[in-house]
């Protein structure tokens, strides 16, 4: 799949990082939508389709892990886990939430075109979890 075919959808609360990587994204060939929400998120979801999600895990009105709960109910998504959080419960955590890759912020934006790529190719994931993705954790 070229990167011309992926449609991405990005969720991320802060409006620079949001504009920046629909620039970036959009700029390496790839469809991007993007939503500032948990809620604007599933409501967006339900009007495009897209290929990868790249979700941020701490949202203003919920979690990524959430987020991928919730539309994981709808049908299976491949995701990547867009994070500041470099420790090892959060990378454990969104592994068994269902994400297919953990990418932490500041690693070189080429990653992140590589992760997409990788995560479009992959088979779409069961929709059952191991239930680790409700458990109570901070952020």
């Amino acid at each position: 799949m070229s990167s011309k075919n992926i449609r991405v959808f990005v969720v991320e609360d802060h409006p620079s990082t949001a504009r920046a990587l629909k620039d970036f994204l959009g700029g390496a060939g790839f469809g991007v939508e993007v939503a500032m929400d948990m809620a604007s998120a599933l409501e967006l979801a339900g009007k495009i389709s897209f290929d990868v999600l790249v979700c941020d895990l701490n949202l203003p009105d919920g979690t990524g892990w959430d987020l991928l709960a919730e539309l994981r109910k709808r049908g299976p998504v491949r995701g990547i886990a867009f994070s500041a959080f470099d420790e090892p419960q959060y990378v454990a955590r969104s592994e068994a939430a269902g994400f297919l890759e953990y990418f932490v912020k500041g690693r070189p934006p080429q990653d992140l075109l590589t992760a997409i790529k990788r995560a479009a190719a992959a088979a779409l994931p069961p929709l059952e979890n191991k239930g680790l993705a409700r458990q109570s954790m901070k952020l």
